[in-house]
């Protein structure tokens, strides 16, 4: 009986209505009265603060005051350090590229044979992705089909590889004698040919020079890309006509025949010509 009475008491205390008046301190009139208990109160204090809390979270989650909170960062902002991760990724990739790039080209100035398995990784590990990825039955079959018709086809790829070799022209560098020929085995990736004092030479290809400078062992020195990628090389020329990023033509003239470099005993060219990051034999493709 002592507890219900208890928990009446305690629940009339709570809904027990009090009045709430709002005089005037000089006429005391009434200018404002209304009923009110403990319980109405508590609900309308936690009504407030839930829409007080729900208000801010709003203004906060939509408004640009959420990017002053610690840890939060706009959309914007993460847009933007994605699309800078990607390109500092790609930036990545293009410098390690062009140091290979140009470690190729030291490489080929030194007479030293590039190999060339790091450059063709991607496309391996492409391969590889592409060969984990299920393959669908009509697919299987589709691919049984033309490697069937492409075993006993004649013009693969390297014929037509070779055939868009043999379709370039390439001009002579220097009218002369060779007085040394290709030999891989020795060490000599070119032809050394012998020609009159101030003979110009000529660019066996069109292309961009990408190498034009002194080496102590084989004087001036100019290298040039081509298409295909073919790269010839000059070394110990008198003069240098072109300089670095320069494009030339296919017969236009790019040195100054010489005996520059400790490697040179009497004034002739030494001509290189490289395919594919490897010394190929320039008389295979030029008529001396």
């Amino acid at each position: 009986m002592l507890d219900e009475n208890k928990k009446q008491s305690f629940w009339k205390r709570w809904r027990f209505k009090y009045r709430f008046v709002v005089l005037n301190s000089e006429t005391f009139e009434e200018r404002l009265a209304f009923n009110i208990s403990r319980l109405n109160v508590f609900l309308l204090t936690c009504i407030s603060l839930t829409l007080l809390i729900g208000s801010t979270i709003l203004i906060i989650a939509f408004s640009p005051l959420r990017e002053y909170i610690p840890g939060y960062t706009s959309t914007n902002i993460r847009r933007q350090m994605v699309a800078l991760n990607q390109l500092s990724d790609s930036l990545k990739i293009k410098l390690e590229s062009r140091e290979r790039y140009l470690q190729n080209i030291r490489n080929i100035i030194e007479g030293v044979p590039v190999d060339t398995t790091d450059f063709y990784l991607s496309e391996k590990t492409s391969i590889e992705v592409d060969s984990a990825v299920e393959r669908v039955y009509e697919d299987s079959m589709l691919r049984e089909r033309i490697e069937s018709e492409d075993r006993f086809n004649f013009f693969n790829s390297e014929i037509s590889e070779n055939s868009s070799t043999e379709k370039l022209l390439f001009f002579k560098p220097v009218d002369g004698l060779i007085t040394q020929s290709f030999n891989a085995d020795e060490k000599h990736y070119g032809v050394d040919v012998v020609s009159k004092e101030n003979e110009l030479i000529k660019s066996t290809l069109g292309g961009i020079v990408v190498f034009s400078s002194w080496t102590s062992e084989t004087g001036n020195v100019i290298a040039i890309q081509h298409a295909n990628n073919f790269v010839s090389i000059y070394k110990h020329n008198s003069v240098l006509l072109k300089q670095q990023g320069e494009t030339v033509v296919v017969g236009e003239s790019i040195a100054v025949i010489g005996n520059s470099g400790k490697w040179s005993s009497g004034p002739h060219l030494h001509f290189e010509l490289w395919h594919n990051n490897q010394a190929v034999n320039p008389e295979n493709y030029i008529i001396f």
